[in-house]
């Protein structure tokens, strides 16, 4: 039996372009002290030789493709539309292609699309969020191709990550809540563990209430999806005989439905109850009143993070986590408490 090639080391990559093992790292994970020039050349011999280097460096081992995977969880709504305008137009100008899939949120669906993916040695991959399968996560971090994960943040991402950080804009929530004098707070969301993002952020909303007034938040957790009626339906199983004074809702297009039911129930906003969206989509604008929210640069994030992807597979030092900046929109749909 034939015996199989044995692996190439960096010294085989050092021999061949006739600098030192050091040049070839320092080449490889894009630091100072190796001309352009030179650099280039290096890494072409890595990708003539197969050689295929640690986690630093992991682009190296990539065929030669101009296709990037994308995992999102669903089509649905404006978020992640933004988010993947931004990373597609960003790609298009580099002459990559991209693939798309959407797992509805199902973590099982994200690994299978993982391991077919993988098969097409694409030149980048990238997935929604930081919480995935203990699997996808070794098939990744196993595999020499560059990930980027969007629309959340981590110390330890798989490789590169750039989001927000949705527990801190929970807190964000909770504050301006606070300030504002609300003692009884809700949270209209999906069932645990469907949105992770969404349940950091109700945990945020929590830390803040329980930390200042010592007051528990109140949930509501249809099992339908990130809608109108979501929202609608999630606000009516809150307004029982002790109603809360303010809700706070996963996306603005339930904190939409959420207004149509208290609309519906005879509750005026924000004199009776306040109401707080997330993400400012297209749909505040054109709302009788101003909603409160919270805005995130969805957009600019696609940007940042196709570019981030980008360096990494040509070689280049970037930033391993980035995380983007969010703006709370006091609007119309919450008011100073105590003047009732």
């Amino acid at each position: 039996m034939a015996r199989r090639g044995k692996l190439t080391k960096i010294e085989d990559v050092a021999a061949k372009a006739n600098v030192s093992i050091m040049s070839v790292s320092r080449a490889i994970r894009g630091v100072e002290g190796v001309s352009e020039k030179k650099r280039a050349e290096i890494l072409k011999i890595a990708r003539e030789l197969k050689y295929v280097p640690n986690s630093n460096a992991r682009s190296l081992a990539v065929a030669n493709s101009n296709l990037i995977g994308i995992s999102l969880p669903t089509f649905a709504g404006e978020v992640f539309a933004d988010i993947l305008n931004g990373m597609r137009k960003t790609f298009e100008s580099a002459g990559y292609a991209s693939v798309i899939d959407t797992t509805e949120y199902s973590p099982d669906a994200e690994l299978n699309w993982v391991r077919r993916l993988l098969s097409w040695q694409p030149a980048g991959i990238i997935l929604t969020g930081t919480d995935h399968r203990p699997e996808t996560v070794e098939l990744l971090r196993a595999a020499p191709i560059p990930v980027l994960e969007i629309w959340d943040e981590a110390e330890n991402p798989i490789d590169i990550c750039v989001g927000i950080d949705h527990f801190k804009a929970g807190q964000i929530i909770g504050e301006h809540a606070v300030a504002l004098g609300y003692e009884r707070p809700a949270f209209v969301s999906t069932a645990r563990g469907h949105d992770t993002r969404a349940d950091a952020r109700l945990d945020g909303v929590r830390e803040v209430f329980g930390r200042l007034k010592s007051v528990a938040v109140a949930s509501s957790r249809p099992e339908a999806g990130n809608t109108f009626a979501t929202g609608f339906e999630g606000t009516a199983a809150l307004l029982s005989d002790d109603p809360p004074d303010i809700i706070c809702y996963l996306n603005d297009h339930m904190a939409f439905g959420g207004m149509m039911c208290c609309q519906s129930r005879g509750l005026s906003v924000p004199e009776d109850i306040g109401i707080v969206g997330f993400n400012e989509l297209d749909l505040a604008s054109v709302l009788p009143m101003q909603l409160t929210t919270v805005r995130t640069l969805r957009k600019l994030m696609g940007i940042v993070g196709a570019r981030n992807l980008l360096a990494r597979i040509n070689g280049a030092k970037t930033d391993v986590k980035t995380v983007l900046p969010i703006e709370f929109v006091a609007g119309q749909t919450t008011r100073q408490q105590g003047g009732k």
